[in-house]
């Protein structure tokens, strides 16, 4: 059984037991269990029901791993030529890491 559910304006596919990275939830704390019920889709052993927009009494429950995990530095590089200009910027996104503990339909 798994779900497709909408967290923080992206889609994931939820499974039970399953990780997820999002992006950084302000107010979870580690250990915190947290409910998302924006469900677009739920498969049930091959019984797809497909919600408009949502499924009705359809959520994932998840609990915060934990609350902040920083990704990938990701170097932005510009340089202008033959004109001395260049400029480095790094960026680190925060994500918040999730464990899927059960997906209610």
């Amino acid at each position: 059984m798994y779900a497709i559910v909408e967290i923080n304006g992206q889609q994931f596919k939820a499974e039970a037991g399953k990780k997820l990275f999002v992006h950084h939830i302000q107010q979870s704390e580690d250990g915190a269990t947290v409910e998302f019920d924006k469900v677009l889709l739920v498969d049930n052993d091959g019984a797809v029901t497909v919600g408009t927009p949502t499924v009705e009494g359809a959520k994932v429950i998840c609990q915060v791993k934990s609350n902040l995990v920083k990704g990938d530095k990701v170097l932005v590089f510009h340089k202008k030529r033959r004109k001395g200009h260049r400029k480095l910027n790094g960026h680190r996104q925060q994500f918040t890491e999730l464990t899927i503990t059960e997906v209610v339909a």
